[in-house]
């Protein structure tokens, strides 16, 4: 279960980051349950190949002049196969307009290849989102056109990405892939920084591992400060998932050990959420004094979301934005029924100490 971001103050940038950390929660919890499907692999076997030229076309747009690939030689194109009455299409159509809006100042060139019959709904269509970019169509039936047969299009919403060798160098019926190809066209590139720092916890020093992206002097990026779970750590697939592709989108993130876990100091059994809301605070006095910093937002997950949407409600504007995987507010309400993470005891005489995970 994952809960909405909490906002406050919050901009778009940082609406962007809190989904996408969302999202790869979401990617993650369902690979522990099988691994998650390419539909490449089902609707774009037919595509255009990677490597091979770009096949040339000519078409009307949707003002009706006259529109060639062949004028775009020399940059990055992405034709976006697609249809106002493609649900699947309408779907994905604001994704693409954000990735249009996010690329185009860097050369990038967006073209929809409509397959509409219909101008009007074609029209219609690309008002209700938004879409300002080049629209081509032979205003023919889906199976019909001249470019499905050339691009291999058998299925829509489908992609094609041109390098500014006239190459193609993605086909996909999937926008995160066109999203990642053309994040890693950017001049910084990525590089997979990773850096360990001691912070002064509550209950002694806390262990903590920064990942940020390549920024220019002077150049500031949002920093986002991840809570871990009870009985957790900074450590394992699914912070490193989430803290890796945000890296690779321009942000910055910190992942930490409250006391008594992982590689920071003092005891588990001395850990209360008070003191691990002052561990993060901790963190956050530490991040919000670095230069590169712009915005601070709070992960949580289990226990640490909590941890994070209380701090969040005591640091009140300070932070930018709150997003909470699966927060485990029921740990008290279980301990008062006599069980602590499937350990069970008598609520009536409890013991001191309630061994865990073979103590």
């Amino acid at each position: 279960m994952l809960s909405l971001p909490y906002e406050t103050n919050i901009n778009n940038n940082m609406k962007k980051i809190m989904f996408m950390a969302l999202l790869m929660t979401v990617t993650t919890a369902k690979a522990q349950f099988g691994p998650e499907p390419d539909f490449d692999a089902k609707y774009a076997t037919e595509l255009v190949k990677t490597g091979t030229t770009a096949p040339d076309f000519k078409m009307k747009t949707i003002d009706g002049k006259t529109f060639k690939l062949s004028q775009l030689k020399g940059k990055t194109v992405v034709l976006d196969f697609w249809a106002s009455w493609c649900p699947d299409c309408r779907k994905d159509a604001p994704e693409v307009v954000r990735m249009q809006k996010e690329y185009a100042p860097q050369g990038v060139e967006f073209v929809g290849v409509s397959m509409d019959t219909d101008v009007a709904a074609w029209r219609k269509a690309c008002e209700q989102f938004g879409i300002t970019y080049t629209q081509v169509s032979e205003l023919k039936k889906f199976k019909e056109t001249d470019i499905s047969k050339a691009y291999g299009v058998k299925w829509i919403p489908s992609m094609v990405v041109i390098d500014k060798d006239g190459k193609v160098a993605l086909s996909t019926v999937l926008t995160y892939k066109v999203d990642k190809y053309l994040k890693e066209l950017r001049p910084t590139g990525y590089q997979p920084t990773k850096e360990r720092v001691t912070i002064d916890g509550d209950h002694g020093k806390l262990q903590a591992v920064i990942q940020k992206p390549v920024l220019q002097q002077g150049e500031q990026c949002p920093m986002v400060v991840f809570c871990h779970g009870f009985g957790g750590s900074k450590d394992g697939p699914l912070f490193e998932l989430i803290t890796d592709s945000l890296q690779k989108h321009g942000i910055a993130s910190i992942r930490f050990d409250f006391n008594g876990h992982g590689e920071s100091k003092g005891k588990f059994e001395d850990m209360t959420v008070p003191n691990e809301i002052n561990d993060a605070k901790k963190v956050i006095e530490y991040v919000r004094d670095l230069r590169y910093v712009s915005k601070i937002a709070l992960v949580g997950h289990s226990q640490g979301g909590v941890v994070a949407s209380m701090t969040a409600g005591e640091l009140g504007s300070d932070i930018a934005a709150v997003a909470l995987m699966a927060p485990a507010a029921v740990l008290r309400d279980d301990a008062i029924r006599g069980s602590v993470m499937g350990k069970m005891f008598n609520p009536l005489d409890p013991p001191a100490y309630v061994e865990m995970w073979g103590g």
